[in-house]
């Protein structure tokens, strides 16, 4: 795999929760000199990366819900339009973890189908935390995120303990076919491990090492 074709699936994100605006500015920066096409930035700063940003072929995404999953439909709903509205372009959302361990699998699906109407036709990618869910459970996750009307599967936030597998992109692409998404994100340290992780059927990565990762150093980033 090139360079090139890796850059161009990679979401690079600065989710960290004490990124200052300088930070967001140097983040944004190294986007247009490196040439990634999506950002991920927390929605305090969705509008402030969009202004950098607007003027270049580059989209800049939203997690919804973030880190834990666990505010109501509601919310979630709120937190959609108001991102997209200071210019969100991508929208990446946490699934209700908690429903999901209930077994209240229309509360689940429910949930991530309210978000992709308030999306309006973004691309909407649901996370499912992989490392926490059972393998019947992340299954059953996938089945709900495709009958909801979201793009994409994503594997973790990288906040909340483990991040993407070989093995679990593997399952995940097994389970939703070979044209839906599938995003890896969390503990993406390296080129190798990139192409590993697309060789298994991941078609976008999230990191905020990316840099690293394309200079062929090891990043320290877990997210």
């Amino acid at each position: 795999m090139e360079k090139q074709d890796l850059i161009e699936m990679i979401d690079y994100t600065l989710l960290n929760p004490t990124a200052s605006k300088e930070d967001i500015k140097t983040f944004c920066n190294e986007t247009i000199e490196h040439g990634f096409k999506a950002v991920f930035v927390n929605p305090y700063y969705v509008a402030y990366a969009n202004h950098i940003l607007g003027d270049h072929d580059v989209k800049v995404g939203v997690p919804i819900g973030f880190s834990l999953g666990g505010a109501t439909t509601h919310v979630k709903v709120e937190e959609t339009k108001e991102a997209i509205k200071n210019g969100a372009r991508e929208i990446d959302m946490l699934i209700n973890l908690g429903a999901m361990k209930s077994k209240e699998y229309d509360v689940v699906q429910s949930d991530i189908a309210e978000v992709v109407k308030a999306s309006e036709g973004l691309t909407t990618k649901v996370i499912i935390e992989t490392a926490l869910l059972t393998r019947e459970e992340k299954i059953k996750a996938c089945h709900l995120i495709m009958e909801a009307g979201a793009d994409f599967v994503k594997t973790a936030t990288g906040f909340n303990g483990g991040g993407a597998t070989v093995e679990d992109v593997q399952l995940l692409r097994s389970i939703v076919g070979k044209d839906y998404g599938v995003k890896a994100a969390g503990g993406v340290r390296t080129f190798e491990d990139a192409v590993r992780i697309v060789e298994a059927g991941a078609n976008r990565i999230g990191t905020s090492g990316a840099l690293a990762i394309m200079s062929g150093q090891i990043s320290n980033e877990v997210y």
